[in-house]
């Protein structure tokens, strides 16, 4: 891999891994609210997996372009 490309996905990466690691903050502060039923908890903590999930994909997406030397997509509109 060139070392040009490397540079352009530590960007991507990083933002990715913050934006993680809030939203994992947020499920643990939902997951040990006192006094909430179980089913509540387990519903409140798809609030913020589904848009990791979605994050991670979009970063694995935004990887795979730098990769094929698509790094600038707006000189295509």
């Amino acid at each position: 891999m060139k070392q040009e490309h490397r540079k352009k996905m530590v960007a991507p990466i990083v933002v990715t891994i913050v934006i993680l690691l809030y939203y994992a903050a947020m499920g643990c502060v939902i997951f040990l609210l006192p006094n909430t039923p179980l089913w509540l908890k387990a519903v409140l903590i798809l609030v913020p997996l589904i848009p990791s999930c979605l994050i991670l994909h979009v970063m694995l997406q935004r990887i795979r372009e730098i990769k094929s030397g698509e790094e600038d997509d707006l000189n295509q509109y």
